[in-house]
C-alpha cells in the first residue's frame, strides 16, 4: 500500500523541484497544498494533477479550513516549503512573510501535534545566520541565529517555533538550511533569472552597490536529494545545513552568464545598494556529508548553462 506525503508550497520553485524528484525516485502519494501566489506555477500544477498520485489543494496553510481538508490522512511526513521568500517585498512591506512564515508554520505544528504526520521537515535558510565577513569560516549549524532583513527574521522566528515544539512536545521536527538555490521553475524576481530576462532582451541587467556580495550557490537538484535524504535518515530534532560548495560574487556571477548568453558586460548597470543587504553567505555542510552521506551530484559549469537555457526556453515560450 502506498504512503502519503504533504508537501506545502507545492508549486513553488524548490517545492515544484521536489515533487518531481518524489513522483521520479519514490512511490509516495504526494498531497500537494499552495495558495497560488504570483510566484507559483498553476501550469505545471494542472500538468500534474492528471497523475493519480498526485492531489492537489489550493489552500493557504495561515487558514485553519484549508488545512483542514488536507488532514483527511496521516502522513508519513510534512515537508514545509511553503515560506514568502523575496528580501525586496519584504522590506516594502512585510505582512505577508509574517502571516506564512510564523503563523502559517504555527497551523502545521499544531496538526502535528493531533499526530497527522510521523514527522514534519522544516525548510529554512542560511539567511537566517546573518552574514559572514570574507575571510570566515561558513556557517555551520552551531553558528547563532543573526537575522538582518524581514524576510529572514520571519524565518529565523518559524525555526524557533519548530526548535519549541521539539524541546517541549517532543515533536518529529528537524530542521534545514539551504544556501541560494538555482533551477528550473525559479521566479523571475530573483537574482538569476532577472539576469537571463533583462539580458535576452538586452535591458539592462541591475547590480546592487559593487556587485561584491558572496554567494553559495545550490543547484535544486543537489537540494532535493538533500531533503528527502534527510526526511528518511535524519536525526529528530537537529538542524542541517544544504550548501552548495560554490562561492561566487553577484558581480561574477552576472558576468558568467552575459557570457553564456553571448551579451556584451556593457548591459550590466550598478543600481542603489539593497538596505540591510548581507555581505556574503556561505555554508558548511560537512555534517550532512558526514553523518548521512549526502555528496552533490552537479557540476557547477553544466548546472548553471542548463539553468540559463531553461529559463531562455521558458521566457521564450510565455512571450508567444
Amino acid at each position: 500500500m502506498s504512503k502519503d506525503i504533504l508537501v506545502t508550497g507545492g508549486a513553488g520553485f524548490i517545492g515544484l523541484n521536489f515533487v518531481y524528484y518524489l513522483l521520479k525516485n519514490t512511490s509516495y502519494n504526494i498531497t500537494i497544498i499552495d495558495s497560488l501566489t504570483y510566484a507559483s506555477h498553476p501550469k505545471e500544477i494542472f500538468k500534474l494533477i492528471s497523475d493519480s498520485r498526485i492531489r492537489f489543494i489550493k489552500g493557504n496553510i495561515t487558514n485553519d479550513k484549508d488545512l483542514q481538508i488536507a488532514m483527511d490522512r496521516k502522513y508519513e511526513g510534512i515537508i514545509h516549503f511553503a515560506a514568502e521568500s523575496h528580501v525586496d517585498k519584504s522590506i516594502e512591506n512585510a505582512d505577508d512573510f509574517i502571516q506564512t512564515n510564523i503563523v502559517g508554520t504555527y497551523r502545521l505544528l499544531q496538526y502535528l501535534l493531533k499526530g497527522y504526520a510521523k514527522k514534519m521537515i522544516h525548510i529554512s535558510t542560511d539567511e537566517v545566520y546573518g552574514t559572514l565577513k570574507l575571510n570566515q569560516s561558513p556557517f555551520t549549524e552551531e553558528t547563532p541565529i543573526s537575522p538582518n532583513n524581514p524576510y529572514s527574521a520571519t524565518k529565523a522566528s518559524s525555526d524557533l517555533l519548530v526548535r519549541s515544539y521539539y524541546e517541549t512536545f517532543k515533536l518529529p521536527l528537524i530542521i534545514t538550511r539551504c544556501s541560494n538555490n538555482f533551477g528550473p521553475f525559479q521566479h523571475r524576481e530573483k537574482f538569476i533569472p532577472t539576469i537571463i530576462y533583462s539580458a535576452l532582451h538586452n535591458k539592462k541587467v541591475p547590480v546592487y552597490g559593487d556587485g561584491m556580495q558572496v554567494r553559495d550557490w545550490l543547484f535544486v537538484e543537489d537540494h532535493c536529494r538533500a531533503i528527502f535524504l534527510i526526511f528518511e535518515k535524519g536525526t529528530l530534532g537537529e538542524v542541517y545545513n544544504i550548501g552548495g560548495g560554490n562561492e561566487k560574487s553577484n558581480l561574477s556571477m552576472v558576468k558568467q552568464i552575459l557570457n553564456l548568453m553571448g551579451k556584451p558586460d556593457s548591459l550590466i548597470e550598478y543600481v542603489e545598494d539593497r538596505k540591510g543587504h548581507d555581505r556574503r553567505y556561505a555554508i558548511d555542510s560537512t555534517k550532512l556529508q558526514r553523518e548521512l552521506g549526502w555528496v552533490q551530484t552537479s557540476l557547477w559549469d553544466q548546472a548553471l548553462e542548463d539553468t540559463v537555457d531553461w529559463h531562455i526556453k521558458t521566457f521564450k515560450e510565455h512571450s508567444l
